[in-house]
């Protein structure tokens, strides 16, 4: 299997418990990524994405513009590695 694109990004500010992996989700619907979004013990949110760059790089983007008003900080890293997702879920 060829190796896509694999970003993880961690969102800080007022991320939990505002609907924020649940508006991800739905971000994710939009574009054509894998992964999954969830909630961090030190407050963060975690959001891990895989497919074609470009893609990958939009739908992070669309979460950023979707939930500025909450986010303080991201932190994103990406690389290119087999793909490990099928669909998109919170966890």
């Amino acid at each position: 299997m060829a190796d896509v694109h694999h970003e993880v990004v961690f969102f800080s500010g007022h991320v939990q418990g505002v609907g924020f992996r649940y508006t991800v989700l739905q971000v994710a619907k939009e574009f054509e990524v894998a992964g999954f979004v969830s909630n961090v013990a030190d407050g963060r949110v975690q959001l891990e994405a895989e497919g074609a760059a470009a893609e990958v790089s939009a739908f992070v983007d669309s979460v950023v513009e979707k939930m500025h008003g909450y986010i303080r900080k991201s932190e994103r890293a990406g690389r290119l590695r087999p793909a490990q997702f099928r669909g998109f879920t919170i966890r």
